[in-house]
């Protein structure tokens, strides 16, 4: 007979208690003193000049008017935004950066990467003899006001200016991960030397992610696939727009996200990621762009250079985003200005970078966090933002939904950390799900000296960005957002391999095997991810 031990049970429910309680203290506070607490509260005593309210019954009343108001909606929204931005809490007695990375070797490589682009900014501001930061002549405020719309039509900064990381450096500081106490060779699997990562992290199998993410099946209407489905694709399409409508008028941030694992339709895109990733365009919000884009005007930062380069270098020469060029610019320039932004920190394996600035005297230095939002750009950057000026137009707007994708998922593609988004896990994922799903494609590759990661690591750390076509690349942001991880996009680079596996079986070297996979604009995202997800035999 099998027992169970009260006190253990009990132990428990205290601590699942003392948890839920610890994210409600959290939550409450970061809330406290936001535009929306200030709103709430001017609305609730409002209320309490209204007739129907009585004094006996005095919280009810104001609690039903506030939802009948849509406040009360606001503020779930709130919630559910702090519930996915918040890291899970740890155990009491950790430290905090327990919480942020509890693996000490994941947070050694981070700090050492993080050395090696500060000293690549501080040699380059050297070289260039340009400071970090100057404040700009009156004329150059009045040139750059005038043309903030135009600032595509001439090189600004500095020609000279490199991006001081591109996706090899990175690559190679994510090969080097070592895990100091499982180093002999006896206790890795064989398999794990065929791959370039050679860390042991948690991550999901295809039975594991068919669990996870069933709205992704073969059996359920998928905006993207014309066919793989028991639903035919007009009659799903014209449904699910009727749905998406009344999940947009309900204005719920969780039903948005739950809808947008099936995709969402062109007309509602817009409305639907704004609602997922709760931004608004307040004017609260459009004061608050004004003032960063007159800190632009104000002050000049090194930073500025790499930014213009890296759009000129990238989105400048792409097909489908070389028209959103001064778009880029004034959200890029805005959000290295934005100290908001280090919020993300708090959860973030990384740590703001810090220089030495001089006072107003000159005689003393002081450290600082540089750039003000404490992310410094490297080469691509700008293609985070490239997509989503496809939806929206008024630059506030499309700044605040950059600004919430980025600290809510695109900074972990480049920081070193054993999360389950993070570039190391995406990176190990591929290559298990390629080694357990296609080992004699993958062994080929790597005995003549393509490592399967090499090629798809580029497209991973932009989220496949500037690769696929942008309605494609659409869909497959959906996914991100609606099944809330970025796994999905290690899953879509496997599924590139399988996909092309017979051409690959006949290369000969790292170079043929890249021409077959250069061009990937022609693909279709869906088909590929379902296919490989629920057809693949496990």
């Amino acid at each position: 007979m099998i027992t169970e031990n009260p006190v253990d049970i009990t132990s428990v429910l205290m601590d699942e208690s003392a948890e839920l309680s610890v994210s409600v203290t959290q939550i409450v506070q970061r809330l406290k003193g936001t535009h929306l607490h200030s709103q709430l509260e001017k609305q609730a005593k409002e209320c309490l000049h209204k007739p129907e309210i009585k004094l006996e019954t005095l919280k009810d009343d104001v609690r039903r008017l506030l939802k009948a108001s849509g406040w009360e909606r606001k503020l779930q929204n709130a919630v559910y935004r702090e519930l996915h931005i918040l890291p899970p809490s740890g155990h009491p007695r950790a430290p905090p950066e327990h919480t942020k990375e509890p693996l000490e070797y994941m947070c050694k490589a981070q700090v050492n990467w993080e050395k090696r682009i500060l000293k690549s900014l501080n040699s380059m501001c050297t070289e260039l003899g340009i400071p970090l930061a100057r404040k700009r002549p009156v004329p150059e405020q009045k040139e750059l006001t005038n043309k903030w719309n135009e600032m595509g039509t001439d090189e600004p900064g500095n020609a000279d200016t490199n991006n001081l990381t591109c996706s090899r450096l990175h690559l190679d500081v994510l090969v080097g991960l070592r895990n100091p106490n499982n180093e002999r060779s006896e206790d890795l699997t064989v398999r794990s030397h065929w791959g370039l990562i050679q860390v042991s992290l948690n991550v999901r199998d295809i039975p594991q992610m068919r669990e996870m993410y069933p709205e992704l099946g073969l059996t359920y209407g998928q905006l993207g696939i014309d066919d793989h489905t028991h639903v035919p694709p007009d009659l799903f399409e014209s449904e699910h727009i009727h749905i998406g409508k009344k999940v947009v008028s309900e204005q719920d941030s969780a039903a948005a996200q739950q809808y947008s694992r099936q995709g969402c339709p062109t007309g509602l895109r817009a409305q639907l990621w704004s609602l997922i990733l709760n931004t608004t365009n307040d004017p609260e919000d459009i004061t608050h762009y004004e003032q960063l884009k007159a800190r632009v005007i104000n002050h000049d930062l090194l930073v500025d250079n790499l930014i213009y380069k890296d759009v000129k270098l990238t989105a400048s020469n792409d097909d489908y985003y070389f028209v959103f060029e001064d778009y880029l610019y004034q959200v890029l320039l805005c959000f290295s200005r934005d100290t908001a932004v280090l919020e993300h920190f708090s959860y973030n394996s990384a740590t703001p970078p810090k220089s030495c600035i001089q006072n107003s005297s000159g005689s003393e230095q002081c450290a600082m966090v540089y750039p003000p939002n404490g992310v410094i750009p490297f080469h691509g950057f700008s293609m985070y933002v490239a997509p989503l000026c496809f939806l929206y137009n008024e630059p506030s707007t499309l700044y605040r939904v950059f600004r919430e994708m980025y600290i809510r998922y695109l900074f972990r593609l480049h920081s070193v950390s054993s999360h389950p988004s993070g570039i190391v896990s995406l990176c190990l994922q591929f290559e298990r799900l390629l080694q357990t799903h296609l080992p004699q494609l993958f062994y080929h590759l790597r005995e003549i000296g393509a490592q399967p990661l090499r090629i798809a690591f580029k497209w991973i750390v932009r989220a496949f960005s500037g690769y696929l076509s942008t309605d494609q690349l659409l869909l497959l942001w959906d996914r991100i957002l609606g099944c809330d991880s970025l796994e999905i996009v290690a899953v879509l680079a496997a599924a590139v391999f399988a996909f092309r596996a017979e051409n690959l079986m006949e290369v000969t070297s790292l170079a043929s095997a890249e021409a077959v996979l250069a061009d990937l604009s022609t693909l279709k995202v869906m088909p590929l991810l379902q296919i490989f997800l629920f057809a693949t035999s496990v």
